[in-house]
């Protein structure tokens, strides 16, 4: 099982099968031109037999990867994030992308606008906006389809892609970090906010010999997670949202000491929050608290959360993965249960009562309805 959330939506894989729910904005639901809103996790159709291994959201556009190596988006084109050269309508169901064809990928990352593909071989690929160079191509020229990436030819294969609103960071087979993209809120962490137009290594990692696993790119912060379980952060501080205990901002890549001496598994950065799940299924979360997207229910006198605290009520569950939205979280189990906490108007946790969750509430998959049809 798989989750990953949008700005107002969340796509679930279940047995290779894609659920979706919460606001159909420009057709990100892939439910067609009639639905404008799904009040529960519903199938989404494809245009062929398709067994479904990775998905990405973001605000204006969904897109899915297949078993095979093929990839489908929908969502509002006119930008050309979702590769297709026709950008006169939203594309309402999933579109095969047809200038990957030949080949696989096992990655895709959806920015603001703009898409990154990553292929099976390591090749990375990216279209549409480019206005601060995310696109990685050297220029702020915009691409109508998937272009490859060709400074990735001389690091060796990347490994995993993460993509913030208008930046992009990439993990090389090596360990090390590149990153190209808007320079704004140092989430480049190079220490400065210029614009990159083409990848560049992240040194802080590379002068230490860091050997870098995963990462994911927030609106203003960036979190690592390197080969030893520990984590790493930097950006914008609001809020707490990096985790050092106050909010400054950090220029270049700082490691979260007080995480240390847990194991951390995966890492999840958005707006103005941070989530570290550790081995063992225990999920800690720090940063804004807003519409209860950080899962804890005693706001106090403070809506923010400075340090890494657990989410004590998930602790029974032991939680296998956690996406977070601009201002919803789903988190799924190791038993494959699914629960959800934060802002639910738009119905993108998977259920109809349209109230903010303070604190997690577990979903269901079934055949809900959505605002203008049964699905």
């Amino acid at each position: 099982m798989q989750v990953t959330t949008g700005r107002y939506h969340t796509l679930l894989i279940n047995n290779s099968k894609v659920y979706s729910c919460g606001s159909s904005l420009s057709g990100v639901l892939a439910h067609g031109p009639e639905t404008t809103q799904c009040v529960a996790f519903t199938p989404i159709e494809f245009p062929f037999s398709a067994k479904v291994a990775q998905v990405s959201a973001t605000q204006n556009h969904s897109a899915f990867v297949l078993q095979s190596g093929e990839v489908l988006t929908c969502g509002d084109n006119s930008s050309h994030c979702c590769g297709h050269l026709d950008i006169s309508r939203p594309i309402f169901r999933p579109k095969l992308v047809e200038a990957l064809k030949g080949t696989p990928c096992k990655q895709v990352a959806a920015g603001l606008h703009f898409t990154v593909f990553l292929s099976r071989e390591g090749s990375v690929f990216t279209c549409g906006s480019n206005t601060h160079g995310q696109l990685g191509h050297g220029d702020t020229l915009d691409s109508p389809v998937p272009k490859p990436v060709e400074f990735f030819q001389s690091t060796g294969p990347v490994v995993q892609i993460a993509t913030g609103p208008s930046y992009v960071l990439a993990v090389t087979q090596d360990g090390s970090v590149y990153s190209f993209g808007s320079g704004s809120s140092f989430c480049l962490g190079h220490g400065e906010q210029q614009d990159e137009h083409q990848p560049r290594v992240v040194q802080a990692f590379k002068r230490k010999g860091i050997h870098i696993l995963r990462v994911s790119a927030g609106d203003e912060h960036a979190v690592a997670l390197d080969s030893n379980g520990r984590v790493y952060t930097w950006g914008k501080g609001y809020c707490g949202a990096l985790g050092h205990g106050d909010e400054n901002d950090k220029i270049i890549p700082q490691v979260l000491v007080s995480l240390n001496n847990c194991l951390a598994v995966q890492v999840c950065a958005r707006k103005r929050k941070t989530f570290v799940l550790v081995e063992g299924g225990v999920l800690y979360g720090f940063g804004w608290m807003g519409f209860g997207s950080l899962g804890f229910p005693d706001r106090g006198v403070s809506d923010k959360v400075l340090r890494p605290r657990v989410l004590e009520s998930l602790k029974p569950h032991r939680v296998s993965q956690v996406s977070t939205g601009l201002y919803h979280t789903i988190v799924v189990t190791e038993g494959g249960r699914i629960f959800g906490f934060g802002d639910n108007e738009r119905t993108q946790l998977g259920h109809d009562s349209l109230r903010t969750c303070l604190e997690p509430t577990e979903i269901f998959l079934h055949c809900g309805r959505s605002r203008s049809r049964v699905c």
